[in-house]
């Protein structure tokens, strides 16, 4: 079985670098889908409240006959808990639909400063940290500003964001904040939901590793150093996605894939989405 490198967080929790995401797979296919994750190797799930299927992730992970401490997995917070007391309800319902004692990260999805107190979320948070049933918290698509309040009004320092980062989007202003403040950067949408995979860089490089465009793209953010979570329904894509650790990128490569920045979103904007 290969092993996935991992990232130890600013707790000194240790998170494997790469994961399963399970965004838009429809819950009646999650279980199945992420069983055969598990069986790829992959030993780091993530999920969230607004992805309607925690429960079958749940499922698969007892199903999967691995030991529980043996598999990470990240849920976040819905959108619509508004207050500490929505904050911590909502995070014993995931327990309860997951069928689990603890989390291994609980992120707040999206930071909606003009709809709640941000403040008042993270200290929840703190709480469900203090209270050891999620071994870390974090946060979603926070811009260094959002940041700052949590780190102005909390105690206890995010140990991940999750943000949109892909070739097209690099992110290295968020990262770099992250990097300064001991916080990890988490990747969703790694391979701008597949949009990269055509681009003639890419693919150029791919070609000159004996590899896949999602390979190279893939390893290039591992190389970068963020967590990165692959999703697929398709068995032989998920044991694609999990194939990295065979060859490595070269400077070059990663300068050349790095440099097709172009500040491009698949997802919202966080400075403008409200929910």
């Amino acid at each position: 079985m290969t092993a996935v490198p991992t990232v130890t967080l600013n707790n000194a929790v240790r998170i494997p670098q790469l994961g399963f995401g399970t965004f838009q797979i429809p819950p009646e296919e999650t279980r199945g889908t992420t069983l055969a994750a598990l069986e790829a190797g992959y030993r780091h799930i993530d999920t969230a409240q607004m992805y309607g299927n925690e429960k079958e992730v749940g499922q698969a992970v007892r199903d999967s006959g691995l030991d529980r401490a043996d598999v990470f997995v990240t849920s976040k917070l819905t959108n619509e808990a508004r207050t500490r007391e929505d904050a911590l309800r909502a995070f014993d319902r995931s327990l309860e639909a997951m069928g689990f004692d603890h989390l291994d990260l609980f992120l707040v999805h999206w930071p909606l400063p003009a709809r709640r107190d941000v403040v008042e979320i993270w200290q929840a948070m703190e709480e469900i940290y203090r209270s050891g049933r999620a071994k870390a918290v974090g946060v979603s698509n926070f811009q260094p500003r959002h940041l700052s309040r949590l780190l102005e009004g909390g105690t206890v320092v995010p140990a991940v964001n999750q943000i949109e980062v892909h070739p097209y989007l690099t992110q290295d202003d968020v990262r770099a904040y992250g990097t300064e403040h001991g916080i990890a950067t988490e990747a969703w949408s790694p391979l701008a939901q597949g949009k990269v995979l055509d681009d003639p860089v890419i693919r150029r490089v791919a070609e000159r590793a004996g590899r896949t465009p999602a390979q190279v793209t893939l390893r290039w953010h591992l190389q970068r150093g963020d967590i990165v979570f692959p999703k697929s329904s398709t068995p032989a894509r998920i044991e694609e996605n999990f194939d990295l650790f065979g060859f490595a990128l070269d400077e070059a490569d990663m300068t050349e894939i790095s440099a097709l920045d172009r500040d491009e979103r698949t997802g919202p904007d966080p400075d403008r989405f409200d929910g």
